[in-house]
């Protein structure tokens, strides 16, 4: 049996669930996808079981991702989604229910943070509290964000790319935008069907970004080859496709992420700017992976980039780090009890 602390730190994202555990570390990591039955509503199956469902379920079942850019698109499902993941953590029972800490973009409106809060309570969290996506991911990079000096973090997740600058335990200046890392699966989707009348489907788009995506120009082009249906004869096709032309398709989705980023550092109070370009930014999230961005970065801002230690796990570790230290933060917390 664990023990009786079951503080929990939650990334609740677009692409998968990050659990953290007081005492345990990263404990969970699914993806965020529910399936049900398309008749009762009832669940079928979550997280990497659902995803595996994905584009070949039959009629009366329907895979679900309950996140859209980093909030929460189906309350229901987002509620028995979590329930899942807190009651296979922490079992079924009713006395000790955690104390969760989740983590919702910068950009969130009161109300979509309202409904996580909402959610990780109706789960079975005893008290819930929230920390902005940022904020955790520079505790979780082991920035020391409680000192009188600028730090700026960037991450890019599957839905949102939150970008702020973090000073004396809260954040000074943030953006948010609803373009990250599944824009790139989109803009290779697109652009492979327009140049090629090829049909592919989301996992195929991931891999490709994965394999063979990056930010700038190879000198050596990466190649890798695919398959997916020809849409002139609706029969399986396989091309080969290389970097250059990732960079090509998911160009615009990096213009809009790096303006955003000169928003950020064009409105920034000069003393914090000398702080960022003496420290450099951090780059965090699954979308910071992508080959390249850090140099590209470092390129158009002047200020050298870096990829956190642990860039996927980053913003749960930060909420779990949180949770060690409620009474530090209460300010840049929101909370309600059951």
């Amino acid at each position: 049996m664990l023990g009786m602390d079951r503080s929990l730190g939650i990334d609740l994202g677009t692409v998968s669930v990050i659990i953290y555990m007081k005492g345990k570390g990263i404990i969970l990591k699914e993806p965020s996808v529910v399936s049900i039955y398309k008749d009762n509503g009832k669940v079928l199956a979550v997280g990497e079981e659902a995803k595996q469902m994905i584009g070949k379920t039959p009629g009366n079942i329907i895979a679900i991702q309950p996140m859209k850019s980093g909030v929460i698109a189906n309350y229901e499902i987002t509620e028995k989604m979590l329930a899942y993941f807190i009651r296979k953590i922490c079992g079924n029972s009713k006395i000790f229910r955690p104390e969760v800490v989740i983590c919702v973009p910068s950009g969130g409106t009161e109300v979509e943070k309202r409904a996580a809060l909402e959610a990780a309570l109706q789960s079975g969290a005893r008290k819930a509290y929230l920390i902005e996506e940022p904020m955790a991911a520079a505790i979780g990079a082991g920035l020391d964000v409680s000192e009188p000096c600028g730090n700026m973090i960037v991450d890019i997740g599957g839905g949102t790319s939150d970008i702020a600058v973090i000073s004396l335990g809260g954040i000074v200046l943030s953006e948010s935008i609803r373009i990250a890392s599944n824009d790139f699966d989109e803009n290779i989707t697109k652009y492979i069907k327009n140049k090629y009348n090829l049909m592919i489907g989301e996992k195929t788009a991931e891999n490709i970004k994965i394999e063979v995506g990056s930010a700038m120009e190879e000198e050596e082009e990466l190649k890798t080859e695919i398959r997916g249906r020809d849409l002139l004869v609706g029969l399986p096709k396989s091309i080969t496709i290389g970097s250059n032309e990732v960079l090509k398709a998911i160009s615009p989705s990096l213009k809009k992420i790096i303006e955003a980023i000169k928003v950020v550092l064009e409105n920034t109070p000069p003393e914090l700017t000398a702080d960022i370009a003496d420290k450099g930014i951090i780059l965090t999230g699954g979308g910071s992976l992508l080959r390249n961005f850090d140099r590209l970065l470092t390129e158009v801002t002047g200020i050298p980039c870096y990829l956190a230690e642990d860039p996927i796990d980053c913003v749960a570790l930060g909420a779990g780090k949180v949770l060690d230290n409620i009474h530090l933060l209460k300010s840049g917390l929101m909370s309600i009890n059951r």
